[in-house]
Order: C-alpha cells, then sequence, then structure tokens
C-alpha cells in the first residue's frame, strides 16, 4: 500500500518541476480526501506552485467550491471519466493556474449510488497536456484506496507535465 513517503516523494518531483518552469496548479480531489493538496503543500516552497484545492465531496461542494452548475452536468454523472476532466478545467479556470487536477471516486467499503464498486476512481489533468483515467483497485479498504488513488493522481499529474518537456 502506498503511504506519505510515496506522496511526497512523487510530490517532490512534481513540485520541483513546476517551480522550474513556473507553472501553478489547483487540485480539486473527492475520495482521495486532500491527501493530493496535502502532498503538494508538504513540500518546501509549494507555494510558488500550489493556487489552491478542495475536497468536492459533495453536489453542494461541487457548487459552492468550484462552481460547476446543475446545467453543466447534464449527461455527467460523478465519479466518470467526463465528469473527473470537467473538474480539472474548471479548477484551473477558477483559480487562473498552468494545471488542473482533479480525482473523483468512491474509496469504499461500499460503491457509490452511481453503480460504482469501491475501489473506483477516475482522475484528470487539464493543462497544455490533457490526461484522464480510471483506477480499479478492486479493494473495499477505505484507507488503502484513499492512499492508491492519490498516488495514481500524482503519477498521472507527473506523467502529464513529463509529456509537456
Amino acid at each position: 500500500m502506498p503511504g506519505w513517503t510515496d506522496l511526497v516523494a512523487s510530490a517532490t518531483r512534481i513540485g520541483g518541476r513546476l517551480k522550474d518552469r513556473r507553472e501553478t496548479v489547483a487540485v480539486a480531489e473527492s475520495s482521495a480526501g486532500g491527501l493530493i493538496s496535502a502532498a503538494l503543500l508538504a513540500v518546501p516552497g509549494a507555494s510558488v506552485y500550489f493556487m489552491g484545492g478542495g475536497v468536492v465531496y459533495t453536489a453542494a461542494a461541487r457548487q459552492g467550491l468550484v462552481g460547476i452548475s446543475l446545467d453543466q452536468m447534464t449527461g455527467i454523472r460523478s465519479s466518470s471519466e467526463p465528469y473527473a476532466q470537467l473538474l480539472a478545467r474548471t479548477v484551473r479556470g477558477r483559480l487562473a493556474t498552468s494545471w488542473g487536477l482533479s480525482e473523483t471516486g468512491a474509496a469504499g467499503p461500499t460503491g457509490n449510488r452511481y453503480g460504482d464498486a469501491a475501489g473506483h476512481s477516475c482522475m484528470a489533468v487539464a493543462g497544455v497536456a490533457e490526461r484522464v483515467i480510471t483506477l480499479e483497485t478492486a479493494s473495499a479498504d477505505r484507507d488503502a484506496n484513499m492512499w492508491a488513488f492519490a498516488l495514481a493522481a500524482l503519477d498521472l499529474f507527473e506523467a502529464a507535465i513529463r509529456d509537456k518537456s
């Protein structure tokens, strides 16, 4: 199971690259519960690249924190790749950052109301390079899933910024 040192190691590489390029990031996460933002903020000098983030765990948070309206959600369901991409693009735009990073899913121990099993998460990166993936851990272990989701999101982000080189 990934742990704090894995997240910080990934965030340190990401933070170094963002600082070198003078790029910024905003994060909107759900079932990772703030672990993505915490890892990025654990890197000394994070204020240079981390412009903000939030745990967008409910429809009320989606509308209040990120400003995604019900109209924008037409034909899109939460915990899906299209929603993850919308979330990443929207948080990037709202905070005027180089990159947006999002995660949405079902940590467990049960699935979500949309029919996704525990261990399901969709993650997206918005910026010069855009990516979106779905991770299925096949585990009901909430704690392990949260760590796995956070590390997968950071890995996705690192790959996107590396490919942008």
